[in-house]
């Protein structure tokens, strides 16, 4: 049976599955019977009653059909072919332009004997559409990939800026506008809803000499879409501060805030940050998203052994727990992890933070405030007259709270806490540096977590690579034994992670815990002695060696590894 038989004769996706023995005249029946109680597609029914395999009838489908079944996930195709359909369109009928196909276009969709959805396609692109069969799955994890909102974001920046030009206005009003259909309020649901779509962590709106600069934190990295609309910035940053709470008449100091927004079924807790610059204000917006809820300590990618152990350390009934690392590395959400494990009705549990990040059941969080002198070691002091068996302090930041923190472990309680260090060699020493005494840390230290987020290689282009000889060697150094044979991938780039090789990130850990040498080290104030006793504990291994276990799994690229270690040269980096 041709495609051309489907359109001149309309087949039923029923008669097709029974004629290839895939379901009995029974089977359909009740699948006819669920499909009129839910409204889903057919092919979705009986897939979901478990009367046949998705990629079975797919295959089906293809063969019956004599069209192509395409895996998406492994199809290279052109964004802007792609985008010629619309993407309401796109959407509606479950259909996506792959390629061009002798004069025509080859267009993948879930159903292929939806002839209306073929009619209205041809109509609509005036040229032949030849159908392939793809997953509904990964059809539409594509379509949120092609259709990003960039477009859209410039088409809005523009008609924003021809309500900015050079006539009497009040801005102040513009950016009070609660109009829904103002170009500014349609902007910023824009960007909210592409860095959403995107898995952005943070977006940066910097104005600059005749452009601003909206940029993205994407697994890390930042994305840059660059507008000639300078004059929006101001627009946009008053809006922002309207909506954090923010003063709006002050522009020359810098301002923190902070509100809630939906967007696509996903609550989003904004932090944001002013600060005055050259050519206007920078505002930096940190997206959490709250509707995820907490991550679990098994998705954090810590090394199995290594988990029990920390898993271990968190049930101690007293101590200090550092997670150390810098800004960004995935501390806050290490630790919230560990105290979703320990949140139970047996146990108080008090946070101190700035500002709260998530927001948990059956926990007292409390945020300081320095306009109110609601310092960490105030609100520390108080917390400790609450009766708590957990206390965590969001971070280590002087000399007064580190010692309060290290008290308080010795005295019943649990402390969990961050510190700003590159490892774990560092932090014991660095909380004697900042002023508190060697033998308190000694006594109250338990343990010290280091980590790094590392980018994943990206499935879809992942390739073989081969390093250079001098990283090799690097490699071989800290592996200790010879890498001749081993393979490491790379991403070459693609449509799924938008060229960059990399899509998403992992953490890699260290976790050195106090032994009677690195204890006695402590004591001594004796930062070489402290870091010889460390290396030498047997379930010590440092982050890079972590890193280079996922290489050698081809998780993680080789490049990802060399960025882990800060005692690299830059010969070896190069």
């Amino acid at each position: 049976m041709t495609q051309e038989d489907v359109r001149q004769r309309k087949i039923r996706l029923g008669d097709l599955l029974i004629q290839a023995g895939l379901i009995s005249d029974a089977q359909l029946q009740l699948a006819l019977q669920e499909q009129k109680r839910t409204g889903s597609k057919l092919g979705r029914t009986v897939i979901d009653l478990g009367f046949v395999g998705e990629v079975r009838l797919l295959t089906a489908l293809s063969e019956q059909l004599q069209i192509p079944f395409i895996e998406l996930k492994h199809f290279k195709f052109d964004s802007q072919l792609v985008q010629s359909l619309p993407e309401a369109v796109a959407r509606r009928f479950r259909v996506m332009v792959l390629s061009r196909e002798g004069g025509g276009l080859l267009v993948g969709m879930a159903d292929p004997l939806d002839l209306f959805a073929l009619d209205e396609l041809e109509r609509l692109l005036k040229v032949r559409v030849q159908p392939a069969v793809v997953r509904e799955a990964e059809l539409l994890a594509t379509l949120d990939l092609v259709y990003r909102r960039t477009s859209e974001i410039a088409s809005i920046a523009g008609e924003l800026e021809g309500e900015l030009q050079d006539s009497d206005f009040d801005l102040s009003k513009l950016g009070a506008d609660n109009n829904s259909d103002a170009p500014v309020v349609r902007l910023l649901q824009t960007l909210f809803e592409d860095a959403v779509q995107m898995k952005a962590s943070d977006i940066h709106i910097e104005p600059d000499e005749g452009v601003v600069r909206i940029r993205q934190r994407i697994d890390g990295v930042l994305n840059e879409q660059v507008m000639k609309e300078r004059r929006i910035a101001s627009a946009l940053v008053m809006r922002l501060k309207i909506m954090s709470g923010l003063d709006i008449s002050e522009k020359r100091l810098p301002q923190d805030g902070r509100f809630n927004i939906r967007v696509k079924q996903h609550n989003i807790d904004v932090r944001v940050s002013t600060m005055p610059v050259q050519f206007g204000e920078s505002v930096v917006m940190r997206l959490l998203d709250q509707s995820s809820g907490v991550a679990s300590l098994d998705a954090s990618g810590m090394p199995a052994d290594m988990l029990v152990r920390f898993r271990r350390l968190l049930q101690r009934p007293y101590g200090l727990v550092l997670v150390t690392g810098p800004t960004g590395s995935g501390k806050t959400t290490t630790l919230y992890a560990g105290l979703a494990e320990l949140n139970s009705p047996e146990k108080k549990i008090i946070t101190v933070e700035d500002p709260v990040e998530y927001r948990l059941p059956r926990i007292n969080q409390v945020q300081v405030n320095a306009k109110i002198d609601l310092s960490f070691a105030r609100v520390l002091r108080a917390a400790l007259r609450q009766d708590p068996d957990i206390v965590l302090v969001g971070e280590m930041r002087d000399q007064e709270t580190a010692e309060i923190g290290l008290r308080a472990a010795l005295t019943g309680h649990l402390v969990l806490s961050t510190l700003h260090t590159n490892d774990a060699l560092t932090s014991a020493m660095r909380l004697v540096d900042m002023g508190a005494e060697p033998f308190l840390v000694a006594t109250a230290l338990n343990a010290v977590l280091a980590q790094r987020l590392v980018r994943r290689v990206c499935e879809n282009c992942m390739e073989e690579h081969a390093p250079e000889p001098r990283q090799l060697a690097w490699l071989e150094g800290l592996y200790g034994s010879s890498l001749s044979g081993r393979s490491f991938k790379r991403g070459s780039g693609c449509h799924q992670c938008h060229n960059t090789g990399y899509q998403g990130r992992l953490g890699v850990y260290e976790l050195l815990e106090m032994d009677e040498a690195m204890i006695a080290a402590l004591r001594r104030n004796d930062p070489q002695g402290f870091a010889e006793a460390a290396q030498a504990s047997p379930n010590y291994r440092p982050l890079a060696a972590c890193a280079l276990d996922y290489a050698l799994a081809g998780v993680t690229s080789v490049a990802e590894v060399l960025k882990v270690c800060a005692t690299l040269t830059d010969e070896v980096l190069a």
